[in-house]
């Protein structure tokens, strides 16, 4: 203790000695003035109808009027826009489904409601004959059948140019457009994109509001955003509030993995109806169109999504300019470095994306790019993760060259890729129950890939590994989300060709070990981290 911290403390200790009978009574004083003031003092706060003093609101105050001011800036950009079509023409290949945890036959047949009429559950409750907001029953099973839908949109420019989900107008024989100002104008499709879920509507009008756009590559969680949009179809241009609540999420329903990400999430309220609605930020910048929600219910459960402007803004440029939209392509699937599977590719950090599949004669495949590559770089900036990555090269143009910096066996490379253009067809295995070979630490029933096991799953020639049949619940695989039908191609980095060749592997593991399998399902290939049981 340093010497005047001592003598500091030696003369505190005589003070206390020697006016310590005198303090005791100044401080029993004081403590029942302080109480009796103190019991006043309470009183008044508590009481109901003392006024509030400014000081305490203003801060309220001030924030509800800049919420206010930017409400009042977006909302005459919102429209409402209801649609007429014809049953089974709705896009069946969005995959923006979202939705809770359900079982039973009841979730496959909506679910078959859902692909049917192309729409994310709680958003196809909505949608044709059946639903609240009306439709006409099928007068006759050789007629057409015509549904009802309602959705929201957003004017980008003066002249009547609006951007909305495609699952909202996909298939639309008529479009009717509600703007703020409460006229109903005649809508055009001007262009689709089902890769993005973005669609381009117009109207025949002029001097309309609009709103700018933001940087979605700029958003933080914990940012304030507003969501608008007519929630039901019924309650329109309605404004809810919440923060950003993550960035870069992938859709965990999509039907594509090649399909892009980066979703937005947000606690702003999101419900049936606001599909195709704005998200903006503090400064009321279009930052995202709101697309789909996870729910049990159907309705918002607090989580909400939507496509970021970085994605929207170039897919709605190309659609009003030429009514299309073409995509870059590499040709790979991917997944996300993680700390669990990090030390496999000799990487040091969880940054980067796996190459877990090479498409032969796509664009990667030619640049040299191969199963177990890290890609790290495009065109030296730096890729966090596979959404990322799928973002940027979405929006690249086709025939463009770039630079791949890689992580080979943590050797780094530079790979040149011409960038093709994305066609949308995949492959789609079947969920068969073949019995074979164990696999008990991973608790898997597995079998070769003969020719009779190749025709009863789909799977294609090109797919070397060993077929799962069955997986038992709560095991090893099943946490790690390997489902039958799937095709297990290597076990940690090492290709196999059989079911026997598979558990010999993975008995080879050292006891406490992980396992990484790269396993394919439904025409993609991702790698698995599994927590081999000791059994």
């Amino acid at each position: 203790m340093r010497v005047s911290t001592n003598q500091l403390v030696v003369v505190v200790k005589a003070a206390v000695k020697r006016f310590a009978a005198p303090m005791v009574a100044v401080v029993a004083l004081v403590c029942m003035v302080t109480f009796l003031v103190g019991r006043g003092g309470v009183h008044a706060a508590m009481n109901p109808s003392a006024p509030i003093d400014d000081g305490s609101t203003s801060s309220l105050e001030a924030l509800d009027k800049a919420v206010e001011k930017v409400a009042a800036r977006v909302t005459p950009a919102v429209v409402n826009i209801s649609v007429t079509s014809k049953g089974g023409e709705a896009d069946d290949d969005n995959g923006d489904a979202g939705n809770g945890e359900d079982g039973g036959d009841q979730q496959n047949q909506r679910q078959q409601g859902r692909q049917q009429q192309g729409l994310p559950p709680g958003f196809a409750q909505f949608f044709g004959p059946n639903g609240p907001l009306g439709g006409a029953q099928q007068q006759a099973a050789q007629q057409p059948q015509i549904e009802h839908g309602i959705g929201s949109g957003v004017i980008l420019t003066p002249d009547g140019y609006i951007v909305t989900n495609n699952h909202v107008v996909a298939g639309a024989t008529q479009i009717r457009v509600t703007l703020h100002d409460r006229r109903v104008l005649t809508g055009k499709v001007i262009g689709t994109d089902k890769l993005t879920d973005l669609a381009v509507i117009k109207v025949d009008a002029h001097d309309l509001p609009s709103i700018g756009w933001g940087d979605s590559a700029k958003l933080e969680p914990g940012q304030t955003v507003l969501a608008f949009g007519s929630p039901f179809g019924y309650f329109q241009f309605s404004v809810t509030r919440g923060i950003v609540s993550a960035i870069n999420r992938s859709n965990p329903f999509g039907g594509d993995a090649r399909k892009p990400g980066g979703f937005i999430q947000t606690d702003a309220a999101i419900n049936p109806g606001n599909s195709g609605g704005p998200l903006v930020n503090a400064r009321g910048e279009l930052i995202g169109i709101n697309t789909f929600i996870i729910s049990n219910s159907g309705s918002f459960a607090g989580a909400g999504f939507a496509i970021p402007s970085q994605i929207v803004r170039a897919t709605t440029d190309q659609l009003i300019k030429t009514g299309t939209v073409h995509h870059g392509y590499l040709g790979i699937t991917m997944n996300d470095v993680t700390p669990g599977n990090a030390s496999f590719f000799k990487l040091q950090d969880a940054d980067g994306a796996i190459v877990s599949q090479v498409t032969p004669d796509a664009p990667a495949a030619k640049a040299g790019v191969k199963s177990g590559d890290v890609i790290r770089e495009l065109n030296g900036e730096k890729i966090e993760n596979g959404s990322a990555l799928q973002v940027e090269v979405s929006q690249i143009g086709p025939g463009t060259t770039i630079k791949l910096g890689i992580l080979r066996d943590g050797s780094p490379q530079t790979l040149t890729v011409k960038v093709g253009e994305y066609g949308g067809k995949t492959e789609v295995a079947a969920n068969e129950n073949p019995d074979g070979k164990k696999g008990g630490r991973l608790g898997l029933a597995l079998s070769d890939l003969n020719a009779d096991v190749r025709q009863q799953l789909g799977i294609p020639e090109g797919v070397h590994g060993a077929a799962v049949g069955n997986v038992r619940a709560g095991s090893p695989a099943d946490d790690a989300g390997i489902a039958p039908g799937d095709v297990i191609l290597e076990v940690n980095r090492k290709p196999v060709n059989s079911a026997e060749q598979l558990v010999g592997e993975v008995k080879g593991t050292p006891a406490g070990k992980d396992v990484l399998l790269l396993v394919w399902s439904k025409g993609n290939a991702t790698y698995r981290v599994v927590h081999p049981s000791n059994g």
